[in-house]
Order: C-alpha cells, then sequence, then structure tokens
C-alpha cells in the first residue's frame, strides 16, 4: 500500500472537521468561523461560507436527517459528562456518544440509554472519537473507539468488546472506516494518518504531517482520503494497494485484507484462507511450500500431506528477521531474496548460505524445479541477459543476452526453448542450445508454455489470448488479463485481484498440423482436448494416410469399433508380409462407402476379383459386371448363379433381416435375430434405431437378456430411458455395482436394489454388510434381526469387543426406530437404554476376557484393576451370557494384591469361594486366598475414588453401585482407562432449551456479581437442587463449583439444576454435551479439572482421557468404541 499526494492546500484556522458531499465531488471544512467548500477533483477552493460568529467544530452533508422544520423542537436530553464525539449506527436506530469522563453511551431514537460502556482509564481516557462500521456485510454492529488513555478498542451494539484493546502510542483525534468497512484511518498527536485493519492491526501510514492531525475522512465509493492538520493544512491522497500474489502449476496465493492468504487450487477450485494477523509483504509458493514475508518475519510452511488435492497448510518454520527485498522465492529447503541486483540464498533457519551479485537490476525471477535443494532459477536482467542459477552452485550459467530488457520468462516442459516478453512487448522464443532466434511475436506482455505439449505456448497482450503451435500461424481470441499458466487445454488468467481457468478449444493447432499431414503431433494436441467431431476427423484423416497407430488412438477414443476391426485386420495382413499400400487404402475406401475410389484401387492394384466380390456382396450387379474377366465364362456364370440366388433365396434368415431392416419391419427382423441367436445383429439393430421407437428396443432388450448379453441389454434398456427395467437388469444378473451407481443418481430404486443385495450378502454369509443395507433401504425390522445374529455369535465366540460394537448400532437402530415410529417410541427406548448398558459391559469385559486368557496383558494393572470394579458394581443380577464373573472377580483379586488394596482383595477371594472355580484357575485362586492374608487388612489410599461434586472419598466396593455413597452422584468413566473422570452431569433449569443454553454458554460474559443460594425442593418422585438468582449471586468464585459444595441429606440423587445466569458463567472449554437425537434429550458435563483434557466421541458420546484417545485412535485407526473412523463426520 502507498499513499500519493493528489493537492494540497493550508487555511488560516484548524481545520476541526471534514465532511464530502454524497457523491464525493465536493468537500467541506470547518476552519475556525469559516466553512470551505473545495472541489475534490483538482483542489480548487469553489467558495467560502460565511455566517457563525464563533469556531465552528463540526459539519455534516444532509441526507435523510432526523429533524425537518415542520417539527417545532428538538428533544433534548442530558448528558453526565461532556459529549466529545457521537455517531449513528448504518440503520438510525442508535445513537453512540462518547463522553471526556471516559463513558460510552449507546441510545436509541427517543434518548433512552441501552448500553453504557466504562472504560477501564475512565476520566483519564477521554473518548475522542467514534465510527461505526458501516459495512452491511456484518453481522453485528460494530463500533470502533479511540480514547486519549492511546488506545483502539470495539464493541458489538450490545457492550460487549471484541479482542483486547489495542495500543496506539499517540493520543488519536479522529477515526473513520475506508472502504465500506475493510480498514480504519486514525490520526492524531502522532502528526500523521496511518491506516489499519477492521480489527485494528496496524497496515502503513498515509501521510505525514507537520501538526497533530485533527480529522481524517475518505471520499464515498473510492480509495481517495482527506486529512485535515492543526496548523490548517488540507491533504487529499490516493491510496494504491498492490497485488502481492505467488504462482506455482496449479496453486496460486494472493493477498486478502492486506493480513490474510488465500491459497486457491485452479483445478478444483479449493481454496483456503491463512491469517497472519499482520501485513502480508511478499507471497511466494513452490510445490508443498509457501512463504509469507511480514514486516518483522518470514514464516514457512507446508502442506500436511502429499496429496495433490491437499490443501492444509502448517507452520514448518519461522525467521524471526525483518528483510528489506523486491522480490522472494521459496524452494523445497531454501527462501531466495531479491534486492536490486542481489540475489541471497537462505535457509529456513535464516542462515545466508549463498549470496549472487548481478550485472543489472533483477526483472524476472522464476523457480523452474529440480531435487529439494538443487532446484533451478530462471533470472531475467534489466539489460536483457537471461541466466540459469541452481540454489546449490555459486556460479551463474548464462543462458543467452539480447538487447532489450526482459520483462517476462518461461521455458518449455523439456527445457530447451526459452520465451522471453521484452520492453518493447515483443514475445520472442529461442532455442536454448543453439541460442537461435525460433520466432518473434508483437503486443506480449506475458508468456507461458504449455507444460504437457512441447511445442505449444501461449502469450497476452491488447485485450488478446494468442496461442501459437510449432510455426503455425497464431490463433487469437479476445482476453482481458495477463496468461501465468498453461496446462492441458486450462489457460491461468490473472486479471486486477483474481485468477481463472479459460478452457480453450484446441481444434485450430490440430488442423494445421493435420494439412500438413503431421498425424501424430496432430493426435498431442488432439489430447489436449477437442471434439468428438474433431477425433473422427483425426482418425480419418490418419486412416487415408495409412498412420494406422494415430487412427487407432482415434478411433478408441470415439468408440467406433467398426474401423477398429478394419485396422486390426490391416495389421494382421502387414505382419504376414502384405505391403501393397493401395490394396490397405482400398479397403479403408470401402469402409467409408466410397465403393467407386475403392474398385479403382483394386483394379490398380491387380486385384479385379476382390472389386468383383464387393460390387457383387452388395447386390451391385451392373457395377460387377465391369470387373468380369475378359469374356470368361466361368465368371459370367458365376455372377449370374449369385444374381439368382439372391433372387431364389430371398427368404435366407440373415438377407432377410436385412431387407426387414430395410422396409422398417424392425419387430420382424429383431424376433428372427433373437430365434437364431445373432447377437451381433441384435446390437446393430439397436443401435441404429430411434429411442422413440419402444416397443421394437424392449424386445431387442429382451432378446439380449435371453441370451446372456447384460452390458447391451443396459445399453439398449439406457436409451430407452427405462430405469426400472434397467435396474432389475443389474440385480438379476449381480452387477451390484453398476446398480448402486443407479441407486445414487435415482433415490427411487433404493429399494429395488439394496433389499435384493441385502438378501444376496445374507446368503452368501456376508451379515455385516447385510445388515448395513437393509438398514439403508429402510427395512429396520431385518436389519435388527441380522444385528441381533451378529451379536449372539459374537458373544458365543467369545469376540467381546465385537458383541460390543453391536450392542451400540442395536442401540442406535432402536433410537433411529424410536425417532421415526412414535408408536414404539417407549418400547424403542427401552431397548436403546438395555443395548446400551450391554455395549459398556462387553467392551469393558473384552479387556477382563484378553488378561485371563492370553500369555500376555496390554493393559496396566491400574485399568484392569478399574475395568474389574466397574463391572461388579454393574452387572444386572442376571449376569449377561459369555460375561465370567469367576474372571471378573479373579482379576480384581489379582491386580488389587498388586496395587495393594489388599482389603478388596480378600473380598474378592472370598466372594470365589462361594463360585464354580474352573479348574485352570483353582490353584492360582488358592494360592493367592492364603498369601492375602498376611498382607494388611486395609486398601491404599492412593486408590480410592473422589467424587468430584463433593470431594468425598468413596470405598472401593460399593453396594449403592458406580455412584458415589454421599451425593449419589453418578461417576463418569473413560471408555479406555476406567478411571473416574473430573465430570459433573448437571441439568438444564425448566423452560432453557438446548439451543439456549448453548448460546448463553458461549457468550461467556462476564456479570456483575450477584448471590449464589441454594433452593432444595422436594417432591413425591425427586429431589431438586436449584440455583437462586440474586442481586450478589456471581461473585469472584465460579458460581457451579460454589453449588456443588453441599450435604446430602437424603437417600436420594438431587440432580445440578442451573439457571441461565449459572450457565452465562460457564466457559464453553469447560462443557462436554451429548448431542442426542431426539427424542432423546442432550446431556450436559462440567468439568471441574479445565486442565485435565476430555475428549468425547462425537458419535457414540464416550469420554475419554484426551491422550488415551489420540494413542487408541493412532493404533486403530478409528474411536475404539464405535469404531467411527478420525476422518468421519459425527453424526
Amino acid at each position: 500500500m502507498r499513499a500519493v499526494l493528489t493537492w494540497r492546500d493550508k487555511a488560516e484556522h484548524c481545520i476541526n472537521d471534514i465532511a464530502f458531499k454524497p457523491d464525493g465531488t465536493q468537500l467541506i471544512l470547518a476552519a475556525g468561523s469559516r466553512l470551505l467548500v473545495y472541489d475534490t477533483s483538482d483542489g480548487t477552493l469553489l467558495q467560502p461560507l460565511k455566517g457563525h460568529k464563533d469556531t465552528v467544530y463540526c459539519v455534516a452533508y444532509a441526507k435523510d436527517g432526523l429533524w425537518s422544520p415542520e417539527q417545532k423542537s428538538v428533544s433534548k436530553h442530558k448528558s453526565s459528562s461532556k459529549i466529545i464525539c457521537c455517531s449513528w449506527t448504518n440503520d438510525g436506530q442508535y445513537l453512540a456518544l462518547g463522553m471526556f469522563n471516559g463513558i460510552i453511551s449507546i441510545r436509541n431514537k427517543n434518548g433512552e440509554e441501552k448500553v453504557k460502556i466504562e472504560r477501564p482509564g475512565g476520566s483519564l481516557s477521554p473518548i475522542w472519537s467514534i465510527c461505526w462500521n458501516p459495512s452491511r456485510e456484518e453481522r453485528n454492529d460494530i463500533l470502533a473507539v479511540a480514547d486519549w488513555g492511546q488506545k483502539v478498542s470495539f464493541y458489538q451494539l450490545s457492550g460487549k468488546q471484541i479482542g483486547k484493546d489495542r495500543a496506539l502510542n499517540f493520543d488519536p483525534c479522529c477515526i473513520s472506516y475506508f472502504t465500506k468497512g475493510e480498514y480504519i484511518l486514525l490520526g492524531g498527536s502522532d502528526k500523521q494518518v496511518s491506516l489499519f485493519t477492521k480489527d485494528g492491526v496496524r497496515l502503513g501510514t498515509v501521510g505525514e504531517q507537520n501538526s497533530w492531525v485533527w480529522t481524517c475522512q475518505a471520499k464515498p465509493d473510492s480509495n481517495y482520503v482527506v486529512v485535515g492538520c492543526q496548523d490548517g493544512t488540507i491533504s487529499f491522497y490516493q491510496l494504491i494497494f498492490s497485488t502481492v500474489h505467488g504462482l506455482y502449476k496449479d496453486r496460486y496465493a494472493y493477498r486478502d485484507s492486506m493480513t490474510d492468504v488465500i491459497v486457491q487450487h485452479l483445478i478444483t477450485e479449493q481454496k483456503v484462507r491463512i491469517k497472519c494477523k499482520e501485513l502480508v509483504k511478499k507471497i511466494a509458493i513452490y510445490r508443498n511450500r509457501l512463504a509469507i514475508q511480514l514486516p518483522e518475519k518470514i514464516l514457512i510452511y507446508e502442506l500436511y500431506s502429499e496429496d495433490l488435492s491437499d490443501m492444509h497448510y502448517r507452520v514448518k518454520e519461522k525467521i524471526i528477521k525483518k528483510f528489506e527485498c523486491n522480490l522472494l522465492v521459496v524452494c523445497a529447503n531454501h527462501i531466495i531474496l531479491c534486492q536490486e541486483k542481489r540475489l541471497q540464498c537462505l535457509s529456513f533457519s535464516g542462515v545466508k548460505e549463498r549470496e549472487w551479485q548481478m550485472e543489472s537490476l533483477i526483472r524476472y525471477i522464476k523457480v523452474i524445479g529440480g531435487p529439494p535443494g538443487r532446484e533451478g532459477l530462471l533470472v531475467g536482467l534489466k539489460n536483457g541477459q537471461i541466466l540459469k542459477i541452481f540454489v546449490d552452485n555459486l556460479f551463474a550459467i548464462v543462458l543467452l543476452k539480447q538487447a532489450t530488457a526482459v520483462r517476462c520468462l518461461d521455458m518449455s516442459a523439456s527445457r530447451k526453448k526459452l520465451a522471453v516478453v521484452d520492453e518493447n512487448d515483443t514475445c520472442l522464443v529461442y532455442d536454448i542450445d543453439t541460442k537461435e532466434l525460433l520466432f518473434q511475436e508483437p503486443n506480449a506482455n506475458s508468456v507461458a508454455w504449455n507444460t504437457q505439449c512441447e511445442d505449444m505456448l501461449c502469450f497476452s497482450g491488447g485485450g488478446y489470448l494468442n496461442i501459437k503451435a510449432s510455426t503455425f500461424p497464431v490463433h487469437r481470441q479476445k482476453l482481458q488479463g495477463f496468461v501465468v499458466g498453461y496446462n492441458g487445454s486450462k489457460i491461468f488468467c490473472l486479471h486486477v485481484f483474481s485468477i481463472s481457468a479459460v478452457e480453450v478449444p484446441q481444434s485450430a493447432p490440430m488442423y494445421h498440423y493435420l494439412d500438413r499431414k503431421l498425424f501424430k503431433e496432430a493426435h498431442q494436441i488432439a489430447c489436449l482436448g477437442v471434439t468428438d467431431t474433431d477425433w473422427r476427423e483425426l482418425a480419418m484423416e490418419a486412416l487415408e494416410g495409412l498412420d494406422f497407430e494415430t487412427a487407432k488412438k482415434a478411433f478408441i477414443r470415439v468408440q467406433d469399433l467398426r474401423y477398429l476391426e478394419l485396422i486390426s485386420s490391416i495389421e494382421e495382413r502387414k505382419k504376414r508380409g502384405e505391403t501393397n499400400n493401395d490394396l490397405f487404402l482400398a479397403d479403408v475406401f470401402s469402409y467409408q462407402g466410397k465403393f467407386h475410389e475403392a474398385a479403382k484401387l483394386y483394379k490398380r492394384s491387380g486385384h479385379e476379383n476382390l472389386a468383383l466380390e464387393m460390387y457383387t456382396d452388395l447386390c451391385m450387379f451392373e457395377y460387377a459386371k465391369d470387373f468380369l474377366g475378359s469374356g470368361d465364362p466361368k465368371e459370367t456364370k458365376m455372377l449370374i448363379t449369385k444374381q439368382a440366388d439372391w433372387a431364389r433365396n430371398i427368404k435366407e434368415p440373415k438377407a432377410a433381416v436385412e431387407m426387414y431392416i430395410s422396409a422398417g419391419e424392425h419387430v420382424k427382423a429383431i424376433e428372427i435375430c433373437g430365434d437364431h441367436g445373432w447377437v451381433d445383429m441384435l446390437i446393430d439393430i439397436a443401435r441404429k434405431l430411434d429411442k422413440a421407437e419402444c416397443e421394437p428396443l424392449l424386445l431387442c432388450a429382451t432378446y439380449l437378456k435371453k441370451l446372456d448379453s447384460p452390458g447391451y441389454a443396459a445399453e439398449t434398456y439406457l436409451k430407452m430411458g427405462d430405469l426400472k427395467s434397467l435396474v432389475q437388469l443389474h440385480v438379476e444378473t449381480q452387477r451390484w455395482d453398476e446398480a448402486f451407481a443407479l441407486g445414487e443418481k435415482h433415490p427411487e430404486f433404493k429399494d429395488d436394489i439394496y433389499v435384493p443385495y441385502a438378501q444376496w450378502l445374507a446368503e452368501n454369509d456376508r451379515f455385516e454388510e447385510a445388515q448395513k443395507a437393509f438398514h439403508k433401504a429402510g427395512r429396520q425390522r431385518e436389519a435388527v434381526q441380522v444385528l441381533e445374529q451378529l451379536t449372539n455369535n459374537a458373544v458365543a465366540e467369545s469376540r467381546f469387543n465385537d458383541a460390543a460394537y453391536y450392542y451400540w448400532m442395536l442401540s442406535m437402530q432402536c433410537l433411529d426406530i424410536a425417532q421415526a415410529d412414535p408408536a414404539q417410541k417407549d418400547t424403542m427406548l427401552g431397548k436403546f437404554y438395555h443395548f446400551q448398558r450391554l455395549a459398556e459391559l462387553y467392551h469393558g469385559y473384552h479387556a477382563i476376557h484378553r488378561h485371563t486368557e492370553d500369555p500376555f496383558s496390554v493393559h496396566r494393572p491400574e485399568t484392569l484393576f478399574n475395568i474389574s470394579r466397574f463391572l461388579l458394581h454393574s452387572l444386572p443380577k442376571d449376569t449377561p451370557s459369555g460375561i465370567s464373573k469367576v474372571k471378573i472377580l479373579f482379576t480384581l483379586a489379582k491386580q488389587s494384591k498388586a496395587l495393594g488394596a489388599y482389603r478388596l482383595a480378600r473380598h474378592a477371594y472370598d466372594k470365589l469361594r462361594g463360585l464354580y472355580i474352573p479348574a485352570r484357575f483353582q490353584k492360582s485362586i488358592e494360592l493367592g486366598t492364603l498369601t492375602i492374608r498376611a498382607k494388611p487388612f486395609h486398601d491404599s489410599e492412593e486408590l480410592v475414588p473422589l467424587c468430584y461434586r463433593c470431594s468425598t472419598n468413596n470405598p472401593l466396593l460399593n453396594n449403592l453401585g458406580n455412584v458415589c455413597i454421599n451425593c449419589r452422584q453418578p461417576f463418569i468413566f473413560s471408555a479406555s482407562s476406567y478411571d473416574v473422570l473430573h465430570l459433573v452431569e448437571f441439568y438444564l433449569e425448566e423452560g432453557i432449551t438446548d439451543e439456549e443454553a448453548i448460546s448463553l454458554i458461549d457468550l461467556e460474559v462476564l456479570r456483575p456479581k450477584r448471590d449464589d443460594r441454594q433452593l432444595e425442593i422436594a417432591n413425591n418422585s425427586s429431589q431438586i437442587l436449584r440455583l437462586v438468582e440474586t442481586k450478589d449471586s456471581i461473585g469472584d468464585e465460579d458460581p457451579f463449583t460454589a453449588k456443588l459444595s453441599f450435604e446430602q441429606g437424603g437417600s436420594e440423587f438431587v440432580p445440578v439444576v442451573v439457571s441461565r445466569l449459572v450457565l452465562r458463567s460457564m466457559s464453553r472449554r469447560d462443557v462436554l454435551i451429548k448431542r442426542w437425537p431426539p427424542p432423546l434429550r442432550w446431556q450436559y458435563f462440567r468439568s471441574l479439572l479445565p486442565d485435565a483434557s476430555i475428549t468425547m466421541c462425537p458419535s457414540c458420546f464416550q469420554m475419554f482421557h484426551s491422550e488415551d484417545y489420540e494413542l487408541l485412535v493412532l493404533q486403530h485407526g478409528c474411536c475404539p468404541y464405535c469404531r467411527r473412523c478420525k476422518d468421519d463426520p459425527g453424526p
């Protein structure tokens, strides 16, 4: 950004205020007691206005004012302090007042104060200037505030501050928005006007003055700024914003809003924004690297992966140094700084490795690729010299020297040719090896070689795009902007601040090559992008030119099997030794229907018999007679016989088919072909028929299906548009991929596809896939039956991890049914909770089973100890199938003993004595029972679980189950380590919806101090502990935490119920929410140890310690509970 002074004038008095006429043509300013009117175009003083006896402090042009002469009086309102500045919102509904005592008052049109904002500095920081953002795109009205505490701040209409205060280091006297709210102008005691982003990041200086800047304004809908100073100086500037960007192949990076960088993928049209929060000075991009120069540092980014379409960048290195350079280039391991005549190569750590000094100013630089750390640079100088530099070599290689300065450069894909645009707008193309000038073209401002074709380049200039292939004439079309890349048939064009991909046809250069019979080159051009008609023309021309290889490729492209068969037969004959090109060309002409030309070539090559056979087969007997031998009676007799046979054997099936087709009786022709099993003829007839002839096409498809040609039958159904028959065909022939593709395009056929597919999967013992297919088809009953069978099998086979997963899937399907069918809601919800509980039990028991059965344990003793306790407290009276209490108690006893919980170990061994013990555990249990008696009769205090609600230490063996013995608060367990998590579940006060709760938690607004009191309400069914809001409800202490400190009075559980005030006090990062789908309510949990991170799976809502969850996801690639892949979105 740079500011250009347009005009300047000086008045006799201080410039107190400035206002533009709404159309921007005139400028009015207050100087002392006079008003001066200027022409903004050239600074001419149009007229001075007199009439005021005292100093004029403020001026404004009328737009749609709030007061008119018809009103007899204007309403007045008292203010607690002197008002220094004011500003209306865009809609004119609210007025913000800045006062001398540091208070901002926001009032409505009636003068009623709605919001009062007290600045920290108070009367020591008078509010000197305020301004509402004029942008219509902002969701909220934003107020910019400048005070003499030397700070600038931003507030919403509600009074909530946006971000933090920005220090200015000077006393601001004026603040205004520039270009529809994108930037801010600030001036004051620093004797200059500075440009800031709308977030308060300083970008640069607009203009330095000799005295305090008292006022500054932006000209409406333009990039002009006027500045008024204390000494009476009026300065009018134009702000010019330069384009900062970088391009490498299909990735384009450019600066946006001065502090952001947007990277655009030109092929996929994906964009990603990188927020730098500082002025972006230079950008460079290369392969997977991105370099951004900021005022005091350079940031080096890299892609997360090697995927060509990946758009996720992360910071690789930071070079904390201030650099001054004209151009910036990034390579795999280096950055290159261009400073006038000098190039510097720096490592990513900021160490200078090499430096090159040029003879002249560097005008152009480009990375042309190479191995990492050894990339090549193409450099163009003002003196016309063109160099190639390798970043690992001190010596530059001179490619060539021309008389004029270099403006743009590019090298062909094979690096054999060099295209140069000089200062005379001439495009010159050189052979790099011989230094020979191959050709030159006028009116060029940029040039680019095609990355896929060596002989094609394009250049732009004069509002035209020029495409040149080899030495052929230039093909021209209109195009605004600069060419920056050429890939295949796409040309990348930069126009103003945006880059676009232009698809250009390659027909013209292809026909140039065809005119010169250069078929291979024409085929290379066609591969870049031409129409099917062009492909067929290329194929025919190449075939007539006897370039069978090119013709074959072209016919494959247009899928012409007929000509491909001809080429194949000719190639076979050439392999057998035939070399007569006239004979080959005659066959080509006969296929093209040029029978007379073919007959002449047959005759010239000495094969009149082939011409005779051709005419005879065509029933063109009159022409066939011309090729009879000189009165040879045998040949004459043969011709007469064939003609007679044709007339006599008109009922011969194939001939009859041809006759029927000629007569338009397609149905009879199809019946004959179908009865005789002539698939080829049926296909030919079907392709020639019009799609409106449904009856013959349907008959064709029926016969093709019977004759085991489903592919051709599908082609016929598709031509008819009979999608239902096509679906049935795919299902009957078990062509599932085609059926699924059709179902995606036409969802109405999903039942017709997925139900047979699911049945087929079930018949082939692929039950899990069958369940998903039934579910997708909406057959919930069958889906649940398959899942139940899978679950039973998993339990029977001791695959308890799979059993847990299937029970979880069963529960979610029950929830889906409850949501879809209100009649089954209660039943399905009951099953949902039952299956969820079973899933938790089997998930935990899987570790116990592995520990007791496998020779080596993969779990820590603490984890096995916690799982055993969890299961022991959670098991119902009727133990679920497959779960062994012996294994649970044995594991608990063994781990309790190892961890010092000797009392619990004694209890476990005592319980085992009353159970049937398998023989393989008998000795271990007996030995443990004896050895535990030598241990103390107490448990280690480190193992005692703590209730995070009431801070009560709970016994290791809890008769109440997995709840606190004091407050009855249920414990929340980690689904991996089964530790008690520092979470407390709370409930919303009646009348608060989930959406409102989320919005209140997200606000996190500080409120005045209030009183937090507890009110315990008892009814017949439950007890509820409620927070009563009073004026002194919330103090410095967290109201939620304060609420948890109480003594449980009864034996019933008292849930934590929170009000709106408590929700506002919560931090979003401390709250976890299980967002169950209807008809379930959401569950809310508050973390009491915010520093200890907890992760909740967004699919199954199981809680984990974050480190454990990340490790498990890395190991398994998915959630260990619900097997949701890490890249899958949540429900």
